[in-house]
């Protein structure tokens, strides 16, 4: 089924423009406020939305006119976007080969040294960029198309249609009060800021304003286009896609509009996000790309005891987290503020010795990652990421999942529609 056509078009631009008012309409707050001060000590670093907008929005009407997809079948199409792909991937194998260059002490003019791999670097970047946009294209269509089997879609249309943009990422500042683990603050800063610069910007905050603070990266931002990472793995750009787009579809209902009202509606958000983002993945995966769908594993597979190996089990990043997060959470509530921020430093050493390169592990940390609960990890004994993948096991189809869970943005309104949903499949065994 062929969903984008003029109309999409022209409906993406309006919603890209609508988006892009909001963004210069928002009000001033208090120049007393914890967030007022923070915008001041990082005002030379954010991230500039409106340029990225206009430009993003200039390449996708300029494409749009042309649309060369539209000649293409379903072979090639998928044929060309992994050929996208690869290029992204000799572009990051170059770029590693000069990083190695730049940095071997042995090596007396790098300039000199790495004019091979930067002649091949600017060769590969000119044939991505000539490619980037049909590529995007072929993604969104690819997406929408399952969306709308999924049951999103109404008359072959889907509201709001897929938009994505492979793009450089803002860094993400993240705030949080030292006593508790609570996202009170972030703003996006400019892409490429490096270790050094993180840590000056998170030292001053911290000291300044007595919080817990972490500059990060992200795979993605629901701007409009998403914003999405230059990667190479298809496995994971389906996902990436799906989710941010979950996001446009959330913001003109309940739990997208109220985002950021409280953690446990930012948390039930970003889970049912990503939720969406791996199943419907999996099936832009199965129809598309099937070779790349990763293998499952066997019901009844032999644990390592059972197969005769005894070697010591493997280092498990996620459970490991969430052992770190329910103790931090354990010694904030007693108030063991140093504590709990000590033994993350110890935590995060022993993630370092394992080969998770975590720069920094604390308050700040818990309250980004802990947001993402689709499956245990930094969110801890949080009740929330549970309670939706409880809501998604009791509902058959993704699309009613989302259409339920839309309309709520507190833990308790989520119980009670798990309870309504238990009672239902009740009466429906007993009939």
């Amino acid at each position: 089924m062929k969903v984008f056509r003029c109309w999409d078009t022209i409906l993406v631009v309006v919603l890209e423009m609508t988006v892009l008012l909001l963004l210069l309409n928002q009000e001033v707050p208090p120049p007393g406020r914890l967030s007022t001060q923070i915008d001041r000590l990082v005002a030379d670093k954010r991230f500039n939305f409106t340029t990225w907008e206009l430009q993003a929005l200039w390449g996708k009407l300029t494409h749009a006119l042309i649309a060369p997809q539209r000649y293409m079948n379903e072979p090639a199409r998928s044929e060309f976007l992994l050929n996208y792909l690869n290029l992204v991937d000799g572009i990051r194998s170059t770029e590693w080969e000069i990083y190695q260059i730049y940095t071997d002490p042995n090596v007396e003019h790098p300039e000199v040294a790495a004019q091979e791999q930067l002649t091949r670097l600017a060769s590969l970047r000119q044939a991505e960029e000539a490619r980037q946009l049909l590529a995007e294209a072929i993604l969104e269509e690819q997406a929408g198309t399952i969306l709308i089997s999924e049951g999103f879609g109404a008359l072959g249309y889907l509201l709001p249609p897929v938009s994505i943009h492979f793009t450089p990422l803002p860094t993400l500042l993240v705030v949080s009060p030292r006593e508790r683990i609570e996202r009170i603050y972030s703003a996006e800063l400019r892409h490429g800021l490096d270790a050094s610069q993180r840590e000056a910007i998170e030292d001053e905050i911290d000291t300044s304003q007595n919080v817990s603070s972490l500059v990060t990266n992200v795979g993605g931002l629901s701007s409009y286009p998403a914003m999405l990472l230059e990667d190479s793995s298809i496995l994971w750009l389906t996902d990436a896609a799906v989710h941010e787009w979950t996001h446009h579809y959330l913001l003109l209902r309940p739990l997208g509009w109220n985002y950021e009202a409280s953690p446990e509606t930012r948390t039930i958000n970003e889970t049912v996000a990503s939720i969406v983002g791996h199943e419907a993945g999996m099936r832009i995966l199965a129809r598309y790309y099937p070779a790349f769908l990763p293998e499952e594993q066997p019901e009844n597979a032999p644990s390592a005891e059972e197969a005769g190996q005894h070697a010591k089990p493997a280092f498990d990043f996620r459970q490991e987290m969430h052992k770190t997060r329910v103790h931090v959470d354990a010694l904030l509530a007693e108030g063991k503020i140093t504590e709990a921020e000590d033994y993350m430093e110890q935590r995060r050493q022993e993630f370092v010795a394992h080969g998770y390169y975590i720069r920094k592990l604390n308050q700040a940390y818990f309250a980004f990652h802990g947001a993402y609960a689709d499956e245990p990890g930094a969110a801890g004994e949080d009740p929330v990421g549970p309670a939706v993948r409880r809501l998604r096991a009791l509902i058959p189809d993704l699309h009613t999942f989302v259409v339920r869970v839309a309309r709520v943005t507190r833990l308790s309104d989520l119980e009670a529609l798990i309870r309504e949903m238990e009672q239902e499949s009740q009466r429906g065994v007993a009939e």
